[in-house]
């Protein structure tokens, strides 16, 4: 059998040449030395319609690499007066227009979009797309080690095998750089923020090895005086009878029932303890709580009546508690469940199966909330299933007494309540149909608008948070399912469901097929997801460090080193940020541990525990080498969006251009190893799609909302991706557009490696092309499509017959339509949410949707296209040199 490829010492692929040019590739640096930074031509603006005189460039920035060719401008013009500073960038401003926005043209997508300013060819700037294609030719099907101070690992997208030898893996943290700077000066000159991505429960990817679990007293103890736990970050001292700690700088002694001699260092059972060996693992504690509960809540007021969407509702939650509980003659679940309806009060079901049928209570009183009973209120799915069946049959048969709609929030404290007498954690799916309102208690102060105090409108209502903060204390995630479909008023119904780790799904209506799939779908997923309730994670670094900020989707609480959560998924991930408390020590270097608690859904108190080695170096270089430019996205991505709730968005828009500005002028001025022209970009290898990525998330709808952007979509927005892992969150702000085949002969389904540039200069009129986001699915079609592709795919070979909007592509016997089909579904099963597949035909007024993903092109809420915003950057940076 053959063994995958182990990840050695870095050597870099001679650079290709740009559009234009031809060069001979320049001697690679010796084996083992980091990758150079990357040059790109002149990005001089052609003002006076000059020609451009070639003179010499430099095509890498490694000690004896020789000058060959550059663009030189004859003018001889400084930046300084061509271009006056910009506090920001988009296009609008820099028109001398309003911020918020500007009218739209007939046909939103069009060349002008992608056209420079400056004359810039976006085509020769910094590529996403060559950067991932790059390392999927490096890293795919490998196998990349994680050790102790291991190297940039490949990015998220790379299909490849991430082996733990020491070093918590890519998959579980992510680190803005893997070499932090010595000096907390050059930290600060360099303006690359030192933080770690984290996702605690990140699936493994086929191939990989799972987390492993240990009882807890097999385990050897951590540190006795700052309760960090035991791993290879530990150093061993006086041949194994105690141990240095990194996070607290001080040692602990072993106790004779656990020690073991060492040998050069190591423990002699460190290879059969994976606390001593790995970088990941877990514990199981010996103590057990409550197993987590299933709560449902249907409303059956006035208006959930009339929509006639309620027996749908029912019939959906039969079938997912059928196939929950398995088919007979098997071990069936123990899952308890409780049910519960409302309209302007609770009615309760006892559902025990005592009982000859079940008894309804009604709870009129909702202001102080008591239960009246609590045996039968919670039952196990094998028990009750049969009598939750007849009660889901005849619901949309009440005659509701009340004809007033009740906040989506009374079912939510209802269900708490409940769990809170089972003294269980568990998950509470609220199925809405009467418009949004606000809460009861809230009066008049808690919108935004309304409040006497200027609020973001991200924040929640006080009684929303206060309500959420209980939830989190019980470990009692909320889902709401909305039904109807409103976007006017201040009342928005997420607050209290993404701070407890769940979420609001909305559908227009469930009249139709494609909506009725959409919420089979969603709802299969939410009742069957594997969530941690009760969950508290803690972080521990190197005494030289301190936290200085954690960011996501959570209640920040008075102590950073420490997160509460109701409950957490495999897919949430978090950002923690370090600062220096005093210099780091070289030869140590870094050291970050996250501790998670967490209860199982069977009730197993469980502890994992993900520890990270990193370097540390005098050499400023190596920190910018060493960084990845998705992880930096990803970690402003969540610090702005959660400094949204607090600061104005013209602020972190600005505070990102800075950022972003500063960190060039600082690798310019003081990490470049040869004397460059001011007409030439540089940029670290890594670091190569930092200004796409941030300019994208700049000109984002949370930051930058346009004309058209409704405080709903952008509130949904904003907690959706606050909580994205690496992959889903470079994915969101870059999205895949992917090609498919429109030639008779040749229908295959399309790679990853073929996808374009997100600019309509990708777009040709005579092609099909899917465009994917985790919170999207589009796909475009062409005006110019043969009329055997269109026949293939629709069933139609008219271009004019093409609707756009909501699709489902017809089941038809041939490569193009099956291939499509299967990459659609494989798109839709990795996506957190069910995607709906949106026809896109070309020159249609609702192609402003695609624009929106067309993010190297100029936006439609005002942003500034990708090579105008490289431009202002590359601009500013060389003012701050000079």
């Amino acid at each position: 059998m053959e063994v995958p490829t182990v990840n050695q010492s870095y050597t870099h692929p001679p650079p290709q040449p740009w559009a234009g040019q031809s060069f001979r590739t320049p001697a690679m640096p010796p084996q083992g030395c980091p990758p150079p930074a990357y040059h790109y031509p002149n990005l001089n603006p052609d003002h006076h319609q000059q020609s451009v005189t070639p003179m010499t460039y430099m095509t890498g920035t490694s000690a004896g690499h020789q000058p060959q060719s550059l663009y030189w401008d004859p003018s001889q013009q400084s930046y300084q007066d061509v271009l006056k500073p910009v506090p920001e960038v988009t296009n609008t401003t820099m028109q001398g227009m309003p911020e918020r926005g500007c009218s739209l043209p007939t046909s939103p997508v069009s060349n002008s979009k992608t056209d420079s300013r400056y004359g810039l060819d976006p085509q020769v700037l910094p590529s996403v797309v060559q950067v991932i294609k790059e390392d999927r030719i490096q890293w795919e099907g490998k196998v990349f080690v994680s050790e102790s101070k291991s190297s940039v690992p490949p990015l998220s997208s790379t299909q490849c095998t991430l082996e733990d030898r020491g070093n918590a893996t890519a998959r579980f943290i992510r680190c803005t750089s893997y070499s932090f700077p010595v000096e907390a000066q050059a930290a600060q000159k360099s303006h690359l923020p030192l933080g770690a991505i984290v996702c605690p429960l990140a699936r493994p990817e086929k191939g990989e090895r799972d987390v492993p679990v240990c009882e807890a007293g097999d385990c050897v103890k951590g540190c006795a005086h700052c309760r960090a736990f035991m791993s290879p970050a530990m150093s061993w001292q006086d041949c194994g009878q105690r141990f240095y700690c990194p996070f607290c700088d001080k040692h602990t002694d072993v106790p004779w029932q656990s020690y073991q001699p060492t040998n050069q260092g190591r423990r002699v059972d460190c290879e059969t303890k994976p606390e001593l060996s790995l970088g990941s693992y877990e514990i199981l504690e010996k103590q057990t709580g409550n197993a987590a509960v299933l709560m449902l809540a249907i409303d059956v007021s006035v208006s959930a009546m009339k929509t006639g969407q309620l027996d749908h509702i029912c019939k959906q939650i039969c079938s997912q508690l059928h196939a929950l509980n398995g088919p007979e003659k098997t071990d069936q679940s123990d899952l308890r469940v409780g049910l519960m309806t409302y309209d302007s009060r609770i009615h309760l079901y006892n559902l025990s199966p005592a009982l000859s049928r079940p008894h309804m209570m009604v709870i009129t009183d909702c202001e102080e909330l008591e239960l009246p009973v609590v045996e039968g209120l919670l039952v196990p799915l094998k028990d009750c299933r049969h009598i939750l069946e007849r009660v889901l049959q005849e619901i949309s048969l009440f005659n509701p007494e009340s004809d007033r709609s009740s906040s989506q929030e009374l079912p939510v404290s209802a269900g708490l309540k409940i769990l809170q007498a089972a003294a269980s954690p568990g998950k509470l799916l609220v199925f809405h149909s009467s418009p949004v309102s606000e809460g009861t208690n809230q009066k008049g102060s808690s919108g935004f608008l309304s409040s006497s105090k200027a609020k973001s409108i991200f924040q929640g209502p006080d009684s929303s948070i206060s309500l959420a903060k209980e939830c989190v204390n019980q470990g009692c995630s909320v889902h709401i399912f909305v039904f109807s479909h409103q976007e006017l008023g201040g009342a928005w119904p997420g607050h209290i469901p993404f701070l407890t780790g769940g979420g609001v799904i909305c559908y227009n209506s469930l009249q139709s097929e494609m909506e009725q799939e959409r919420f089979r779908a969603d709802l299969s997923r939410c009742v069957n997801m594997q969530m941690a309730f009760k969950v508290q994670l803690r972080v521990f670094v190197s005494k030289e460090m301190r936290i200085s900020g954690c960011y996501g989707s959570f209640i920040a609480g008075p102590d950073s080193c420490c997160v509460a959560m109701a409950a957490l998924d495999w897919r949430t991930a978090l950002a923690f940020e370090f600062t220096h408390n005093k210099s780091l020590d070289e030869t140590r270097g870094v050291a970050i541990q996250f501790v998670l608690s967490y209860s199982s859904t069977s009730g197993e108190n469980r502890t994992r525990i993900h520890t990270v080695i990193l370097s540390a170096s005098c050499q400023l270089l190596d920190t910018f080498r060493s960084s990845q430019a998705e992880t930096l996205l990803t970690f402003y991505c969540k610090k702005m969006y959660s400094l949204a709730l607090e600061s104005p968005l013209q602020s972190l828009r600005e505070e990102l251009q800075t950022e972003v500005t500063e960190m060039l002028a600082c690798f310019r001025k003081h990490s470049c190893t040869t004397s460059v022209s001011p007409g030439q970009l540089v940029l670290p290898q890594f670091l190569k799609a930092v200004p796409v990525y941030i300019n994208s998330l700049r000109k984002s709808e949370v930051l930058l909302p346009g004309l058209r952007s409704s405080v709903h979509q952008r509130l949904q927005l904003r907690s959706l991706i606050v909580s994205m892992d690496t992959l889903s969150t470079a994915s969101q702000f870059y999205p895949l557009i992917l090609p498919l085949s429109v030639s008779a002969d040749n229908a295959n389904m399309p790679s990853l490696g073929e996808a374009v540039r997100c600019t309509v200069s990708s777009l040709d009129p005579g092609g099909l092309y899917l465009i994917s986001c985790p919170l999207a699915l589009l796909l475009w079609v062409g005006s110019c499509v043969p009329p055997h592709t269109l026949l293939q795919l629709f069933n139609t070979n008219s271009f004019s017959y093409l609707t756009s909007g909501e699709i489902k592509l017809p089941v038809l016997e041939n490569s193009l339509s099956i291939n499509t089909r299967a990459l659609i579904c494989s798109l839709q099963s990795s996506a957190a949410v069910a995607l709906q597949l949106k026809l896109v035909r070309e020159c249609d007024s609702c192609e402003e949707s695609l624009q929106r993903l067309l993010v190297e092109d100029k936006s439609p809420n005002g942003g500034a296209s990708y090579a105008d915003f490289l431009f202002h950057l590359h601009v500013n940076a060389l003012r701050l040199i000079v």
